[in-house]
């Protein structure tokens, strides 16, 4: 059973008590539809990770017509503007990213069919960058004026490769942050609190090559790919904390009679707690340089083989408690919109990077059904999906504080 603590509940209480968190809860179920329209215009801007800039000056211009001050796009990409609180409280990020994973050139142009929307990324997060802007335009419908400041926009390259840059950047640049949610698509049950951890190389084997009869004795960089395999697939690792590997792509060689010149495989080694994964890190690259030593040592050679790693990608790990401030009041505000709360496990989002700092940080779903995530075949049904963007509006207010009516549940860390 999760438990839901006295002040986030009592402050929940207070706010649905309120007119204008009414007038503002009322104002996100009647743009709903527009809400929907938002999220076709904007999914049909292509914006493959690395490749954000259409979407992101469009996304500027949007958060600048809504009043939102100061709006600017860093150096990395992301577009965020500041919401002033009346002073003296806490900042909260939330934002949403821009990044989909089809590349240039996908038909990213919604059809509807039974009330569905189907295009690529109209979820993942063309929901999630909607919802941020219906909720500016609630709390500017319901003249709500939050103690603490809140940094509203969006980031890039959160999927895939992209390897967390834009949030990370962020968090390098600016130290000004109490606390985090990003939007993604899911239903208002769920809240994402635990971060999953990453580590993904590129590890490339090469040697002189040489014809498979008359070079026969030369050491193989394929052999000792197929040595490193053997060993990473025997790990012993632990169930808890969640801890896996993967080999996931393997190229290399030039015909059957051939000893090739180079082979490399491409590794994601993941864990739901940053310890294990660096200890998995260490134990795979260390197979990796022993299988180079042992192709060589079976051949009588010195170094004939040798074995390149590149990194391409560090997403940490992180955990925080059930009882933070802020799962506490996203727990409080399901509850409130009649939800029962459900706490997922650890996944991977821009929430990793400040619950790995130590900030306060969860993930929330948008609302509506969707289905299809990363394929051509990606749908939305907007149908009651305003809850979604209901239950961050509250978890907001609670958080940031609502003047005359709550103080901040989020703590000023500075």
């Amino acid at each position: 059973m999760i438990s839901v603590n006295s002040e986030a509940s009592s402050v929940m209480n207070t706010l649905l008590e309120n007119e204008q968190v009414q007038t503002g809860l009322e104002f996100l179920k009647s743009d709903n539809m527009n809400t929907a329209e938002e999220q076709i215009e904007i999914t049909a801007i292509e914006s493959p990770t690395f490749e954000e800039q259409v979407r992101g000056n469009v996304y500027k211009e949007k958060l600048r017509q809504l009043g939102i001050d100061d709006v600017k796009i860093d150096d990395v990409g992301n577009v965020f503007g500041i919401r002033k609180g009346t002073g003296g409280g806490p900042s909260l990020v939330v934002c949403a990213h821009l990044d989909t994973v089809f590349p240039a050139g996908t038909d990213v142009e919604a059809k509807q069919i039974d009330g569905k929307i189907f295009a690529p990324g109209i979820s993942d997060d063309g929901r999630g960058l909607a919802s941020v802007l219906t909720i500016i335009r609630a709390l500017n419908a319901s003249a709500i004026k939050t103690t603490g400041d809140l940094i509203i926009g969006a980031t890039v390259c959160e999927e895939g490769l992209g390897d967390l840059k834009g949030v990370k950047h962020l968090f390098n640049t600016r130290d000004d942050i109490d606390g985090f949610i990003s939007i993604e698509p899911g239903n208002p049950e769920r809240i994402t609190y635990l971060g999953t951890g990453s580590k993904r190389y590129i590890v490339t084997y090469k040697g002189p090559g040489g014809h498979s009869f008359g070079g026969f004795g030369t050491a193989n960089p394929i052999h000792a790919l197929g040595r490193a395999i053997a060993e990473i697939s025997s790990l012993k690792i632990p169930v808890i904390p969640k801890t896996t590997f993967n080999v996931g792509v393997i190229n290399g060689g030039t015909s059957v009679n051939t000893i090739s010149e180079t082979a490399s495989m491409t590794i994601d080694l993941r864990s739901n707690e940053q310890r294990e994964l660096v200890k998995l890190e260490e134990r795979v690259l260390d197979i990796v340089h022993r299988a180079a030593i042992a192709e060589n040592a079976c051949w009588g050679k010195n170094d004939e083989v040798t074995v390149e790693c590149q990194a391409v990608g560090s997403r940490p790990a992180g955990t925080q408690s059930e009882d933070s401030c802020i799962v506490q009041t996203a727990l409080a505000s399901t509850i409130a919109l009649g939800f029962e709360p459900v706490l997922d496990d650890a996944s991977s989002t821009d929430s990793n990077v400040p619950i790995h700092l130590g900030i306060p940080a969860v993930t929330l779903g948008g609302g509506g059904d969707a289905g299809g995530f990363h394929t051509l075949d990606e749908y939305f049904d907007p149908t009651d999906a305003y809850f979604g963007v209901q239950k961050v509006f509250l978890t907001i207010i609670g958080l940031l504080g609502c003047e005359g009516v709550s103080n901040p549940l989020l703590e000023n860390r500075r």
